[in-house]
């Protein structure tokens, strides 16, 4: 970390509730997290809610919720307001303009009048000329006097103002990013003067966040790739007040490892959404886990850590420079071995959960030996599950849905058209009848019999035996299946494919 880092820790997350909590903004609030409670400070929400078209009715919801479900805490918000506040953009108009009107004042900023059909014709003007789209100053050459009087023609004339601010074209804006190390872009290159309050009243981006950025006290901003462009914008706005700007840390690209590509919620192989995860039934410790290692390594050879030590063992400087690259089947991994980690009775309510959710359980019917049929019809098949929602068509056709056709593949239907298969069913339907106890050990037995009579084996052998018992091609051990599933069920399950 640079000297900066002698401050008192305060980093923000500051989502538009635009939209719901997607993978991006989860990742730039969880290292905004990990990074203050690595060192002991403060990570505060607010809420940048100045594009009124655009917020959604429960955008700021999703945000707050799905961060509580992910385990995020936060020490300042809209929702615990401390002595910075308010924590909303909407709410803090009086104090943008308070330091707009100053800038005007000083002659750091202007009133605009351009009219969008004059800002598209220059914009395609320059495009056809090869430069780079640029704001071109409206009033070059003019007096003050002069500047004056056009300013009122324009307001005379009903055209709606914008207030630019005075870009210093010959500077150039540096600094030091915990990502990316020096950067240096010439004010040149932002195109121009550019708007600090909009028509409508409502402050930009650009400049919102440096007075809020300020005024709050924010040590350190790490946030998404995009964002260096803007950084030279908000620089200018830190030179214009004398202000120490905070230190800046851009992470990585989020690219779909499938495709190469920018993550994008648009994206039809990826699940953007938090809230989608959790109906799926991924776990929260898995999600911030799996999200953590998209532009950050830790040291060694390890994947699998708890929040609590990832606090401990967050390094910024291991911040990746290459772009991280999301991949639903890492993804899966992860949960996998989060549900095997978890307590064993916390997994078991997430799944019975999913099974009374999906209609097959009722949970007023559940007697005590009803209860320990389930857990043990659970745990045959947790291991082999991502997420708890896979338990569903894992045990419906095998335990839950005994009166539906067995809906079988090609494949399986290929098994069970072979010649010796009528013959091998009903032999081993009369060991099933004749076993006096109906266990694992004893089902494993009567199918080694059969392979023993009849030199059957292999998948030859068992194939045909598990489509047939369990109406499945593949699961857990198939005695213990068939133990839970009981004899009735099974032999009539292998009569009805006689």
């Amino acid at each position: 970390m640079t000297d900066s880092s002698e401050k008192k820790v305060r980093v923000r997350y500051a989502p538009s509730p635009t939209g719901y909590l997607h993978i991006g903004n989860t990742r730039t609030a969880l290292f905004n997290w990990l990074f203050a409670r690595h060192y002991n400070g403060e990570f505060i929400i607010r809420i940048e809610d100045t594009d009124t078209s655009r917020n959604v009715a429960d955008g700021e919801e999703s945000q707050f919720d799905n961060l509580a479900w992910l385990g995020l805490d936060w020490d300042e918000s809209p929702r615990n307001p401390g002595k910075y506040g308010p924590y909303r953009q909407s709410e803090r108009l009086d104090i943008y303009k308070k330091y707009i009107d100053e800038l005007l004042a000083r002659g750091l900023a202007y009133k605009s009048y351009k009219t969008s059909e004059e800002l598209e014709a220059e914009r395609e003007a320059q495009i056809a000329a090869k430069q780079a789209p640029h704001y071109v100053y409206e009033y070059a050459g003019m007096s003050d006097e002069e500047i004056t009087a056009a300013q009122a023609a324009a307001e005379a004339k009903g055209l709606p103002a914008v207030v630019r601010f005075r870009v210093p074209v010959e500077k150039t804006y540096v600094w030091d990013d915990l990502v990316k190390g020096h950067v240096s872009i010439g004010a040149e290159q932002v195109g121009g003067d550019w708007v600090i309050q909009k028509a409508d009243g409502m402050p930009t981006y650009n400049f919102a966040v440096v007075i809020d950025d300020h005024l709050m006290e924010i040590s350190h901003v790490l946030r998404g790739d995009e964002h260096v462009s803007n950084t030279p914008k908000q620089l200018m706005i830190y030179d214009a007040f004398d202000w120490e700007a905070p230190v800046y840390g851009h992470m990585t690209l989020i690219l779909n490892a499938e495709t190469g590509k920018k993550l994008s919620k648009r994206d039809n192989n990826v699940i953007a959404f938090i809230s989608q995860y959790r109906e799926m039934g991924y776990l929260p410790e898995a999600m911030l886990n799996f999200i953590v290692l998209l532009g950050w390594s830790p040291v060694g050879e390890a994947e699998i850590f708890t929040t609590k030590q990832l606090v401990k063992m967050f390094d910024p400087d291991r911040l990746s420079k290459s772009p991280a690259k999301f991949d639903n089947k890492k993804l899966a991994w992860v949960n996998n071995q989060w549900i095997k980690k978890i307590d064993s009775a916390v997994l078991f309510d997430k799944l019975l959960h999913e099974l009374i959710t999906a209609g097959y359980i009722q949970a007023e019917d559940l007697t005590a030996e009803k209860l320990q049929w389930v857990r043990q019809v659970l745990s045959l098949h947790q291991d082999g599950i991502s997420y708890t929602s896979q338990i569903v068509p894992l045990v419906k056709p095998v335990f839950f849905d005994l009166t539906a056709k067995a809906d079988l593949s090609e494949e399986s239907l290929a098994w069970l058209a072979k010649d010796y298969v009528p013959e091998l069913l009903t032999n081993w339907v009369a060991k099933l009848e004749a076993l006096p106890i109906f266990d694992s050990a004893a089902i494993v037995e009567t199918i080694r019999a059969v392979q023993n009579e009849m030199g059957i084996k292999g998948r030859d052998l068992w194939m045909p035996i598990r489509i047939t018992s369990s109406r499945v091609n593949e699961g857990p051990n198939l005695g213990d299946v068939l133990e839970l599933l009981g004899r009735e069920a099974t032999i009539k399950n292998i009569k009805e494919f006689l």
